[in-house]
């Protein structure tokens, strides 16, 4: 558990009184960044994200912020929450569904292993949406759940985003194609906190791997999104990865450090791997000072 969150420092201002052999990374005007008061006086990691922010998963506590108020696009993130509007609809995840014309990218043009005529179980479908964000798979799970079809599914995203305090979170379609489904790190990360309560969407977020059967009956085999679950060092509880090129790379997650369960946030980190750098230097850091935000008892 933290330890006295009472008050937080700008890293600039506690540079000045750094005891001996310490450092913290000054306040940029453009580079806002503050911390948990107990770990002011350690360098904080220098991340490639525009925005960021880290809690302590069990009080919400914050240890790490980076203009978590700016609202950006969040691409395919939004795929957590067409996860838990489709499992609130209470559709039957038995049920086979195809994917159609309707589900082919009209926005970005991105290409899909998931022809059209491809049927499988609404779950199975969920799984790779969830797993390898595969895009199809969403937009034909939002097609078919409710009366209304994609658009009445849409509005029940927004609904829920309202429902869960997400005030800065706006959301288009189902797969985070479209750029206008924006949302903040702070809000993300009560969508996160959500989402922990469906053990499908845990289970399914943190599975490595998955084949299914073509319709050319073919084996197609899909992988992890995110490289930090098919490594399998890491804690995750639960995580999404997103990119489009408005967003850039993005990963949201619940991971356990040291014993501490913890919410992370990176939003637009730069090209390539940068977003699992950022994570990994987040880990870094927090793990070399556990004593400043771990408990020990």
């Amino acid at each position: 558990m933290l330890k006295h969150f009472a008050g937080w420092l700008a890293m600039s201002l506690a540079a000045a009184a750094l005891p001996l052999g310490a450092s913290a990374t000054p306040l940029h005007t453009a580079e806002t960044v503050r911390v948990a008061e107990q770990m002011a006086y350690y360098t904080a990691p220098r991340l490639s994200a525009q925005s960021v922010l880290v809690l302590n998963g069990t009080t919400g506590e914050p240890i790490y912020e980076k203009r978590v108020d700016q609202r950006q696009p969040i691409a395919s993130i939004t795929k957590l929450m067409t996860a838990m509007v489709l499992i609130d609809s209470g559709v039957a995840l038995d049920d086979d569904i195809s994917v159609t014309d309707a589900e082919i990218d009209r926005v970005k043009h991105t290409r899909s292993r998931l022809a059209v005529g491809t049927t499988l179980p609404r779950k199975e479908m969920l799984l790779l949406a969830l797993m390898s964000s595969e895009n199809r798979a969403a937009a034909a799970l939002a097609r078919t759940a409710l009366p209304g079809g994609t658009r009445a599914f849409v509005a029940r995203m927004n609904d829920k985003a309202r429902q869960l305090g997400m005030s800065d979170t706006v959301f288009y379609d189902p797969t985070g194609l479209d750029m206008r489904n924006t949302s903040t790190a702070r809000d993300l990360a009560r969508m996160v906190k959500a989402a922990q309560n469906y053990p499908l969407i845990r289970e399914f977020t943190t599975t490595s791997e998955h084949e299914i059967t073509s319709v050319s009956n073919r084996m197609l085999q899909y992988r992890n999104s995110n490289a930090l679950v098919r490594e399998g060092n890491w804690d995750i509880a639960l995580q999404k990865t997103g990119y489009i090129n408005e967003a850039g790379h993005c990963m949201v997650m619940e991971a356990t450090v040291g014993s501490q369960p913890l919410i992370i946030v990176i939003l637009s980190a730069g090209g390539g791997q940068r977003r699992v750098q950022d994570a990994r230097a987040i880990k870094s850091w927090l793990e070399s000072h556990p004593q400043s935000w771990l408990a020990t008892s």
